[in-house]
């Protein structure tokens, strides 16, 4: 059995931070039908694990775009919150 970054969990942070960014942007557009929890939710998780991918050094490219995606997530609900309220 070899053992190496390919078989280690961090190895998931990459896809992870993307597709959890990815559903959290989507959630935050349609926040009015699913509430502001999800884009909350799945934002702060996917900043999370690509901070994690981005340290480790593993999928940077995914791990970036989902951080991305994951912090948009979160500051759009809350800037079209203060812009509407």
């Amino acid at each position: 059995m070899t053992t190496g970054p390919a078989d280690s969990p961090a190895s998931l942070y990459g896809p992870v931070s993307l597709v959890m960014g990815v559903l959290a942007l989507a959630a935050a557009v349609f926040a009015s039908f699913v509430g502001i929890s999800i884009p909350f939710l799945f934002g702060a998780l996917a900043v999370i694990f690509g901070l994690l991918g981005l340290a480790r050094g593993l999928h940077r490219g995914q791990c970036a775009a989902g951080s991305v995606t994951g912090a948009v997530a979160v500051l759009y609900p809350l800037v079209l919150a203060g812009a509407l309220g």
